[in-house]
């Protein structure tokens, strides 16, 4: 099923209405890219949030029955990627008048460097989408890139890296 931004903050809606406190929610991957407005919808709902919010997250989550398929994150371990210490700080808010959800979506620039981890056609597409909206250069992605830690083989990852910037940056 595809999610649009209407249907992501309505379901938003929803779980901040069974949510008993404030609880800041990062959206990665494609359901930031469609908050951002990079893409018009996303298949699946990704969130990073704090170890300490994610109980009372999952409870309101059980509490609802949606059919979506949510993949939560902990901490700027991003799929595959933990994220510098500091991508929280570089997020970018995204307004919803939700009364118990901060929302912010990963920055462009994160988004990059943790789609790059896997690197099928569609998270080609999705950095395509990023460096070209935002402007990214170069010198930003292999910079981020570097400070990433790459749960796994270190070595495919920096040889994913070295891929995209030569293919989007000669």
């Amino acid at each position: 099923m595809q999610l649009d931004k209407g249907m992501l903050t309505g379901f938003l809606e929803e779980v901040d209405g069974q949510l008993g406190r404030r609880i800041r929610l990062i959206a990665v991957g494609g359901t930031a890219m469609t908050l951002l407005g990079l893409k018009p919808s996303t298949i699946d709902i990704d969130f990073d949030l704090s170890s300490g919010d994610a109980e009372e997250l999952d409870r309101a989550l059980k509490a609802i029955p949606h059919g979506f398929r949510i993949d939560i994150f902990r901490d700027g371990l991003i799929f595959s990627q933990q994220l510098p210490d500091d991508y929280a700080g570089k997020c970018i808010a995204v307004k919803t008048g939700l009364k118990n959800i901060e929302l912010y979506a990963l920055h462009p620039l994160d988004i990059v460097v943790t789609k790059i981890g896997r690197l099928n056609e569609r998270d080609l597409q999705d950095i395509e989408a990023c460096i070209g909206k935002f402007g990214l250069t170069k010198k930003q992605v292999e910079g981020r890139a570097k400070l990433v830690e790459y749960i796994g083989r270190e070595e495919n990852y920096k040889t994913n890296v070295q891929h995209v910037l030569r293919r989007f940056f000669g």
